[in-house]
């Protein structure tokens, strides 16, 4: 494969070869199109957005949120099919000469404490702003560059514009990587939108429900309509979804959801709380909702579609297999095992190396001292066995 299609982490400071990765736009698979950010990057002295500088999918994404690489790494590669195999090559170094200089320079230029992504300082530029009227206490991006432009305050959420289906009327392009609906609008939902604001990673559409009306609002979000909508959302370049249908009655509920979606083209992609803690070394699936102040410990994998909600502490090598819902204050100890499609209550306790079948249904407050089995039901405030 010609080398142009690998996207390399570039070398923002000669000087400082590490960068962090403080927000990933995309996932594995996903299309996207020349000028898209694919991630932003961060130096203990500078911050900029890689772009993506061809259209195609994103293929042997290397890294997550929250990494840190060396300058000259491959990020991904940008190929003309999603199963597009990539070589067995090894990381490999770029020199500064291979580097945008126009950019270094300007970022060298910039106020001390000053920390900017390429589009906003490219905007800022274009219109002579003073980069001192720039904030230094977080880094700064296009829209914040946009609000000082327009003489305002910022919206609710200064990171992240929400857009109202009227913007996608006519869409600029095949694929937004910001754009994501709430298939949802219940207790669950509300939590979720807080959470993906909390995210400061995607343009929330609006939510769509199958029972509320479509001139309502939601958290200040439009109802777009019901799942017949989804074909129309997908044509105008929204292509990822959040399933906020807890499916606490009936699990299936849920699983329809995820289907309904994945046949109209959406892709469900795995969201946490900033305020949760992942160890490196776990595993989340695409379609997992990891809630605030949560924990997820060393070698453990949590399934495809699986919440694990407020509060709840998942120890080292638990594996909580697709759909298994984890209430807020659940505690499962090291190498719990949780069934397919299994509610855990909240406030329950599950001692060290318990695996509780697919199907079960766990009640608050109780503790769990030993398997239970595929379908099991335990009541709520009472130990198993009794």
């Amino acid at each position: 494969m010609n080398e142009k299609f690998a996207v390399l982490i570039p070398l923002l400071n000669p000087n400082e070869q590490e960068v962090a990765i403080t927000a990933l736009h995309v996932v594995e698979g996903q299309p996207v199109a020349s000028g898209d950010v694919l991630c932003t990057i961060e130096t203990t002295k500078s911050a900029a957005d890689i772009e993506a500088d061809r259209d195609g999918f994103v293929v042997n994404l290397r890294y997550k949120q929250g990494d840190t690489t060396l300058a000259g790494n491959i990020l991904c590669y940008l190929a003309e099919s999603p199963t597009w195999t990539p070589p067995n090559d090894t990381d490999v170094n770029i020199e500064p000469g291979d580097l945008d200089q126009a950019f270094l320079q300007s970022l060298n230029d910039l106020p001390d404490g000053l920390r900017v992504t390429k589009p906003a300082l490219r905007l800022a530029n274009k219109h002579g702003l003073d980069l001192g009227e720039l904030p230094k206490n977080r880094l700064v991006t296009e829209k914040d560059v946009h609000n000082i432009l327009k003489g305002r305050q910022p919206t609710h959420d200064p990171y992240r514009k929400e857009l109202s289906m009227d913007e996608y009327s006519l869409p600029q392009k095949a694929f937004d990587s910001q754009a994501i609906i709430v298939y949802g609008g219940g207790g669950h939902g509300k939590a979720l939108v807080d959470l993906l604001r909390a995210m400061r990673i995607y343009q929330i559409v609006g939510i769509v429900d199958d029972g509320i009306d479509s001139d309502e609002t939601i958290m200040g979000l439009p109802v777009l309509g019901g799942g017949d909508i989804l074909n129309e959302l997908h044509t105008k370049g929204v292509l990822q979804a959040i399933n906020a249908v807890g499916g606490i009655g009936d699990m299936s509920i849920r699983t329809k959801i995820f289907q309904q979606l994945a046949e109209a083209g959406f892709v469900c992609p795995a969201v946490a709380h900033p305020t949760a803690f992942v160890e490196p070394s776990a595993s989340l699936s695409g379609g997992c909702q990891i809630f605030s102040h949560v924990y997820v410990g060393s070698e453990s994998f949590v399934g495809y579609g699986a919440i694990v909600n407020t509060g709840a502490i998942v120890s080292h090598g638990c594996i909580l297999d697709d759909y298994a819902n984890i209430s807020p204050g659940a505690i499962l100890a090291g190498n719990v095992h949780i069934g397919k499609s299994t509610l855990i209550g909240m406030g329950v306790t599950v001692n060290l190396d318990v695996t509780i079948g697919k199907g079960a249904r766990v009640g608050n407050g109780s503790t769990i001292k030993t398997d239970v089995p595929d379908n099991g039901i335990v009541r709520a405030g009472t130990s198993w066995p009794d």
